[in-house]
Parts: C-alpha cells; sequence; structure tokens
C-alpha cells in the first residue's frame, strides 16, 4: 500500500458527488491513447500554486511546450491547501459535463475508489505498454494506480509524510540532536521550551496538517501492519494503542506555536525558516519549499528525521493524473502524460517540488542530498499509506477524520475522539 502531495483531504472537501463518491458515467470502456495528437490546446487540473509545486507544474508545461508547440496548455490550477478547493471545482466540472483534459488525483483510494469506481477515468494500459513504463515504476506503485489489472493514472512523484524538518542553527547552537524517538522529541522539545523557542510549528488552518501529525504518531506507536489494518476494520480505533497515540499526540500539541489555527503549512514552515520554531512536522513538499521558494541549503540550513519511531517506515503519498472519459482533447492529454512520466519530465518536476521520481531509472545527480537519501531510503522502507493524503482510506472517512482532529486540537478530549473515529470507522468499511 502506498499513498500521494503537497497536502491532502480536509474537513469540508467535497465529495466527488453528493453521495460520497463520482456518478457513473455511461460511456463504454475505452484505452488509451485513442487518436493522434495534433494542434489545438490541453486543460491541465491541478492544485499546484505555489511554494515549489507550482515552479515545478511550469517546468513541466514548459517541457511539454517544447515538444509540442503547437498545443496550448491551459493551465487550470486551482488554489487552495491539498487540493481542498481543486477538489470541490473537479467535482463539479465532471459531473456538469465539462471534464478538464487531465487532472491530479493521488494514488490509491482516492484514485481507485472514487473516479475508477464511478467509471469517470479512462484505462492507461496501452499507454504503460507503448512507452515501456511497466518496469520503470515500482509494482507497489503500478498496483496503487490500478484496478482489477487495468491502469488508470500516470504516477508524476513519490512524497514522503513521515519528515521531521529542523533548524539546523538553532538545533546546534542548544546542542541538539535530530529526534529518533518519542522519547527524544520530548527531551528535545522541553529543552527548547525551557528557552524560549517555540519546539514545533503547526499551521492547521487548514485541518489536514493536523491529521498528518497524527497518522505518523499512529505509524510510529502501531507499526507499518497495525497501521495498515486501522483502513481494513482488522484494528478497532479503540485500541489501547490508538488511544496511547492520542495521548501522544495531545502531549506534542503543548509544544505548538499559538497561533497554529492561523496558519496554513507554508506559514509554519516558515517560523522554522526563520528560526522563530525549531521543528515542524510535513511532507517533504515543505522541502521543496525551503530550497525552491526560500532558497536554504539541505544540511546546511535546515536538516531533517523520520518522525518519531518511524525510522526505516516511509508514509507515502504520491501524485498521479487521469484522463477524464469525454475530455474534448483525450489525444493532446496522453502527450502530456508522456511528459510526466518520462525521466526527463520526473527529473524537471521533481528536484523542484522537493519529491522523488515516482520511476526507477531518474538521474540520481540531479537531486540534492536530501533528495538523494531519500531515493534511497525508498528502496528499502517498509511503506504505509497516507490517510490524510487520500490514499489509505476512503474520503468519507477522511473527512470525518479532518473534523474530529480539528475538534481534538481544540478540547484535547481522549475519550470523544476514540469514540467519534470508531464510529467513522464503522461507516466508512461496510
Amino acid at each position: 500500500m502506498l499513498s500521494a502531495c503537497g497536502g491532502g483531504n480536509e474537513a469540508g472537501s467535497a465529495s466527488p458527488s453528493a453521495s460520497g463518491s463520482p456518478s457513473k458515467s455511461p460511456e463504454p470502456e475505452a484505452s488509451a491513447p485513442a487518436s493522434q495528437a495534433g494542434g489545438g490546446e490541453v486543460e491541465i487540473f491541478s492544485w499546484w500554486t505555489g511554494a515549489g509545486e507550482e515552479a515545478g507544474l511550469l517546468g513541466l508545461i514548459d517541457l511539454f511546450s517544447g515538444k509540442h508547440a503547437d498545443i496550448e496548455v491551459i493551465n487550470a490550477a486551482v488554489s487552495g491547501g491539498a487540493g481542498t478547493n481543486a477538489k470541490a471545482v473537479l467535482a463539479s466540472r465532471m459531473q456538469g459535463g465539462d471534464p478538464p483534459d487531465a487532472f491530479q488525483v493521488h494514488g490509491g483510494a482516492e484514485l481507485n475508489s472514487g473516479w475508477v469506481a464511478a467509471d469517470k477515468v479512462i484505462e492507461l494500459n496501452d499507454l504503460f505498454a507503448s512507452e515501456g513504463w511497466m518496469d520503470k515504476f515500482p509494482q507497489d506503485l503500478i498496483d496503487l494506480v490500478s484496478s482489477e489489472g487495468k491502469i488508470y493514472s500516470v504516477p508524476v512523484n513519490i512524497h514522503r509524510g513521515n519528515v521531521v524538518f529542523f533548524n539546523r542553527k538553532i538545533f546546534d547552537d542548544n546542542g541538539l540532536k535530530a529526534p529518533n524517538t518519542f522519547d527524544e522529541f520530548f527531551q528535545a522539545a522541553d529543552a527548547l521550551k525551557a528557552k524560549g523557542i517555540t519546539p514545533l510549528a503547526l499551521g492547521d488552518k487548514e485541518p489536514w496538517t493536523a491529521t498528518m501529525v497524527l497518522e505518523n504518531v499512529l505509524l510510529g506507536v502501531l507499526g507499518p501492519d497495525d497501521y495498515k489494518k486501522l483502513w481494513t476494520g482488522e484494528l478497532s480505533f479503540d485500541d489501547a494503542k490508538v488511544e496511547q497515540s492520542l495521548e501522544l499526540f495531545k502531549k506534542m500539541l503543548t509544544y505548538v506555536n499559538d497561533d497554529h489555527a492561523a496558519r496554513n503549512w507554508q506559514d509554519a514552515a516558515q517560523l522554522v525558516a526563520n528560526g522563530e520554531a525549531a521543528m515542524n512536522i510535513m511532507g517533504d513538499w515543505a522541502k521543496g519549499y525551503f530550497t525552491t521558494d526560500l532558497k536554504l541549503e539541505a544540511n546546511k540550513d535546515f536538516g531533517w528525521a523520520a518522525t518519531p519511531d518511524t525510522n526505516g517506515l516511509f508514509m507515502v503519498i504520491t501524485d498521479t493524473f487521469a484522463i477524464p472519459r469525454g475530455a474534448k482533447n483525450e489525444a493532446n492529454a496522453i502527450e502530456w502524460l508522456k511528459v510526466l512520466g518520462s525521466v526527463e519530465g520526473q527529473d524537471v518536476f521533481n528536484p523542484l517540488k522537493g519529491s522523488i521520481p515516482a520511476r526507477l531509472d531518474a538521474d540520481v545527480s540531479k537531486y540534492d542530498v536530501y533528495g538523494q537519501s531519500t531515493i534511497e531510503d525508498f528502496k528499502t522502507a517498509k511503506l504505509a499509506a497516507s490517510m490524510a493524503h487520500g490514499s489509505a482510506a476512503p474520503e468519507g472517512f477522511t473527512t470525518q477524520a479532518n473534523q474530529i482532529v480539528n475538534i481534538f486540537v481544540t478540547n484535547g478530549d481522549v475519550g470523544q475522539a476514540l469514540k467519534t473515529l470508531k464510529a467513522a470507522q464503522a461507516s466508512s468499511i461496510q
């Protein structure tokens, strides 16, 4: 099981339809590519509008335009953390019969339980075969964008969601090392707090960021096997280890900035960059923000470690692109996907985005020390899918979880959170 980027679902995000998934399309099954590209336009729908991701998208558009000067690219990106606004707009357009030509979607449940189950996207097996991609992506990743042997999207990247980024100068000045365990995290946090330094930056104006912290605590306490059982119903949310996780999460929240509810994830990351806070738990799109937007140097201005007790584990988030049924410019969209899946395209995009390439044969030399170390970690780590980013659980559960976490951050009621998470689990696994 893997998971995908720059954010995740959050409370209040729209389901693809009123029932929680897209409505079925009556069109017959089709396999791409369907026709020859040539001239015209291609509309690309995403939520990449800032913090490294926009630079990566524009790099892809430049690369595509260099190969297809006769095709105009319509950049239909919609701003809003983790695609919340974009997903609502996309759902409306798809239901209204006005789909874009290609759209960003997280691999896993967001793709397969949503758009694939509703028969709203075309099959891409022919594209993977013609481009020779079947042995160029990890099989686990291909499985993540497939349903019943049919492939439905092209992975652009792999993000790691279980990362603690820290201000190198603050840690060095205070004689601290990157925390590897919960005990080490709290020891460092206490030392920082005693010096008047905010230990942990949080920006949960959009609640998915706090949900990310919780899912990383769950991964650290439960381990990858029991963590995965939460999403299949094999492990209940009233398990003692889940309660332990919520208690740890509650304790971590005592070390965050007072204005966390007024900040987004970029604001929280900037607190670390500016030396106003020491640590930030975030996916490695934060690394793209540090290096691309803020011009910081990895391992000099900032350091990183796996979140507490998750060494050797990898919370995977993957951004992919699919083509809707009924797209006006399907052939041009196929050409866009060819660029996304190419070595050249992945190596243009990912160094700017902060992610690592989805392909196995990308040029490692194009990545900085963070990217190279993450590429190596990915080869051997045990993988876990992110719930906060649409891969591990159905969208309905994630929406409820964001709401539950948002309330928990405010009231810290462990019993109430356990009860409501269990109810959300029961309603989503039926």
